[in-house]
């Protein structure tokens, strides 16, 4: 846009542009390099040449038409403003020092060059921010607690889940099952924990309250179960922590053990091994920079090849091999049927977008096939699905997605169990 760019094109320059006549050499810049104002319009003008200007007294380059006097000579009044105040005070000088005025006198002005390179490096800058904010994955969070609460709603089990860590082994958690979490409610500077009862439960959320504030719901809180903060009762008795009543309840009773002996007689808790059952449960076989293949969420009909990025909670964050930024993903569960080993499409006949990368970079390996099993049927023996029970389920317009869906009905299908959601 600005090979041979003259910024003194106008007819009625000042006498200076005489000066500025010689030859520069101006580097390459994009044809798409966006002039912006300083009043925040952005003008984009086919002929480069034609509708640009340079203002006289900062040297900034913009679009005529929107330059202020009538010769477009400035990009603002103040700069007008200091050019003719400039010119004054020139053109005294010149009179003191018995030189002739000149017409227009000569003001301290920066050099179109300079001005061009200005605006190159920030363009530069911009398109580096704008990769950058690319290739930045923001996950959008949502809270199932005040959610819950609000909607007086009842949340799925993660017993019906068995492909969810913990699925399999979350036992006989269920309401009034009594942990030993930390004690948010004191002036203490060391950590000290105290006694909760569980009084609502969705999925790995639990509602909490301390023991010893009866009906009084002013210091619920949800915290996750499955965090290392959370201990069965007797935890702290073991491992040497203090067990410290909440402030708002200090004055209620002048003997806390007798308290909890008797609150806690026939109590049920974690069992022992809950947090050594999590650490299993977190641990997957899919790790990063493995090859995969996976649907190609444009075209539904064929897979591609993708790396593993992320593994969070047996969710897969998978970016197609041909994304340069990282921003070009899929996530989906680790026993997904959307994905599959390398050569599955080839060995099924199946359709497949080939790579145009030939060979795989430092770190990479193919996901093994054994990390890709049969889909079992659910255990029905325990907890299962009901009407109105809330719960995540993979977006059906977008499959990449979770979103928070509602069972409407539980309904049999040639012998499996199928579920109608909203």
């Amino acid at each position: 846009m600005f090979d041979g760019y003259d910024s003194c094109s106008e007819e009625s320059t000042s006498s200076s542009s005489s000066e500025d006549s010689e030859d520069e050499v101006v580097p390459s810049i994009p044809a798409t390099l966006p002039i912006i104002k300083n009043n925040g319009q952005v003008y984009t003008y086919p002929d480069g040449k034609a509708g640009m200007a340079t203002c006289e007294m900062c040297g900034m380059v913009g679009v005529r038409d929107a330059f202020y006097s009538k010769t477009k000579r400035f990009c603002s009044v103040s700069c007008s403003r200091s050019y003719s105040s400039n010119s004054k005070k020139a053109s005294i000088l010149a009179r003191l020092q018995g030189k002739p005025p000149t017409k227009k006198a000569k003001v301290l002005q920066k050099q179109p060059l300079v001005a061009k390179l200005a605006a190159y490096a920030q363009y530069q800058a911009s398109q580096q921010n704008q990769a950058k904010s690319k290739a930045v994955v923001h996950a959008e969070s949502f809270d199932w607690g005040r959610y819950i609460c609000s909607n007086n709603t009842m949340g799925a089990p993660v017993s019906c889940f068995k492909h969810a860590p913990m699925g399999t082994c979350w036992g006989d958690i269920a309401e009034g099952v009594r942990i030993e979490v930390p004690n948010s409610d004191t002036n203490l500077s060391t950590k000290v924990y105290w006694i909760a009862e569980i009084i609502k439960l969705a999925g790995f959320k639990a509602l909490l309250r301390y023991e010893g504030f009866d009906n009084d719901t002013s210091k619920d809180f949800w915290s996750n179960l499955c965090i290392p903060e959370v201990h069965q009762v007797g935890w702290c008795a073991s491992s040497g922590k203090p067990l410290v009543p909440p402030k708002s309840i200090q004055h209620k009773y002048s003997n806390w053990k007798a308290f909890l002996v008797k609150r806690l007689t026939g109590a049920k808790t974690l069992p022992p091994d809950f947090n050594t059952k999590v650490h299993e449960n977190m641990q997957f076989p899919f790790k990063k920079l493995m090859r995969v293949e996976v649907v190609d969420k444009n075209y539904l009909c064929r897979t591609r090849v993708a790396l593993v990025e992320q593994v969070i909670g047996g969710r897969l964050r998978l970016v197609y091999e041909e994304s340069e930024d990282g921003s070009d993903d899929f996530w989906c569960h680790m026993q997904s049927p959307l994905i599959h080993n390398i050569g599955w499409s080839r060995s099924i006949g199946h359709r497949f977008k080939r790579s145009d990368i030939a060979k795989k970079s430092e770190g990479q390996v193919d996901a093994p096939a054994l990390l890709f099993p049969k889909v079992k049927d659910v255990d029905q023996s325990v907890d299962w699905f009901k009407d109105g029970m809330k719960l995540e389920a993979i977006d059906p317009l977008n499959l990449s997605a979770i979103c928070v869906a509602t069972v409407r009905k539980v309904r049999m299908v040639n012998g499996l169990n199928g579920l109608d959601f909203i």
